[in-house]
């Protein structure tokens, strides 16, 4: 499908070129955590403000630097956790790495990614997908799913 997989670069380029949550936060009351692939130089600097009287992501800023895939995923991270309760973030950390592994395992030939598709089961991810070509890339996943580590960081640290 041409015209699908020219719609997902054009929402990843768009993260890329106009990142969502750019900035700093104080911290305290944030919470700074930082990721770092060692394999291709990527950077995410995240700030995390989780309300602790409500377990919601308050806000969230951005930082760093890499390629476009980590930092439109980075972008598009941000986008998706801001103003959701720490376990529905959870959820779309489990979701979206799920859905990085399907893909990955049907290129692989280790069956159809079934024992993964219930972390996608009711979960929403968006402009989420339009990553999921990067598994063509196995080296790019790593660029993909760094954002979603660091904020599984972040989120440990802070609970």
């Amino acid at each position: 499908m041409p015209g699908l997989e020219d719609l997902y670069r054009e929402i990843i380029l768009d993260h890329y070129r106009s990142p969502r949550n750019r900035g700093e936060l104080p911290v305290p009351p944030a919470h700074k955590v930082e990721g770092f692939n060692p394999l291709c130089g990527d950077e995410v600097v995240l700030y995390l403000d989780v309300d602790p009287d409500t377990d919601t992501v308050r806000d969230v800023k951005i930082a760093g630097q890499g390629c476009s895939i980590s930092q439109a995923s980075t972008s598009m991270m941000s986008a998706a956790v801001k103003g959701k309760s720490v376990a529905e973030a959870r959820q779309l950390i489990r979701a979206f790495k799920a859905l990085m592994s399907i893909h990955e395992h049907k290129l692989e030939g280790e069956g159809d990614g079934a024992d993964l598709q219930a972390e996608l089961e009711g979960v929403r991810l968006g402009d989420l997908e339009a990553l999921q070509g990067v598994v063509k890339f196995p080296v790019r996943i790593k660029c993909a799913t760094l954002a979603w580590n660091t904020l599984q960081q972040g989120l440990d640290e802070t609970g």
